[in-house]
């Protein structure tokens, strides 16, 4: 059943009524739900505004048979801001599971590395993708690389804090510890929650996608057929999106 938390939200929803009566007819049973926030939080680029964890929140909150919402993200050391919204998240009352980012120096020395070859461009780009180049473009990309080195630039910084691993670890022991979990929750479209999902579906629990179409992997759309349903979050934008943004 839907109980609206706040005020606002019993506004908004005299306005969206279908929509969460959708919701509603989704949400059957006892709802987890686990956000993977690192994934989410770029969404704001496609989509033109963005989630706002409060609203968030109080909006999962209305439901009353959500009984728990997971919220990964990890934390970049010195960065304030990454620690602010792991404070504000468990303040919100998600519950945090979160990491330090790991910082990985890539190298792109070139010096040894010949114009024509991929050695040092697969690091960077898929093979299926480096077999389509021309090998001008080859050169030309090979060639950025010396540039940059005769720039006295021998490595770039990448950052690394995936939590699909955990996120599908927490997922299959609540199927098996928790028998009473009928519906599975996720906000992300990353293909590595392929099996997970599979095992979710083939074990007869539900399993909602929450995420914009053109973020969902290809693997898993390749389970809309086996029972895997897909929410586009942009039907949900004025519940849950930043007050400056609503009616935008």
């Amino acid at each position: 059943m839907f109980k609206p938390k706040t005020e606002k939200i019993n506004q908004i929803y005299k306005q969206h009524q279908n929509t969460v009566n959708q919701l509603v007819g989704l949400l059957q049973g006892n709802v987890h739900v686990y956000i993977d926030y690192a994934n989410v939080r770029p969404w704001s680029q496609r989509l033109g505004w963005h989630v706002d964890l409060k609203r968030l929140k109080q909006f999962i909150d209305s439901f009353d048979n959500i009984k728990k919402t997971k919220f990964y993200y990890g934390i970049l050391k010195g960065d304030e801001d990454s620690k602010r919204r792991i404070e504000e998240a468990r303040y919100l009352g998600y519950d945090v599971r979160t990491k330090f980012v790991k910082i990985m120096k890539l190298s792109i020395d070139a010096s040894s590395v010949d114009v024509q070859s991929t050695a040092l461009l697969k690091n960077f780009i898929r093979k299926a993708l480096l077999m389509e180049y021309k090998i001008e473009t080859i050169e030309y990309l090979n060639n950025k690389f010396k540039e940059m080195n005769r720039s006295g630039i021998f490595y770039i910084k990448d950052q690394k804090c995936n939590f699909d691993v955990e996120i599908g670890s927490d997922m299959m022991i609540d199927k098996e510890r928790n028998s009473d979990i009928n519906t599975f929750v996720l906000w992300s479209g990353d293909s590595d929650f392929h099996d997970p999902i599979s095992e979710l579906l083939e074990n007869g629990r539900k399993v909602i996608l929450f995420a914009t179409p053109r973020v969902v992997s290809s693997e898993l759309n390749e389970l809309v057929s086996k029972g895997l349903f897909i929410f586009d979050i942009k039907k949900i934008k004025e519940f849950i999106c930043w007050n400056k943004e609503l009616g935008s």
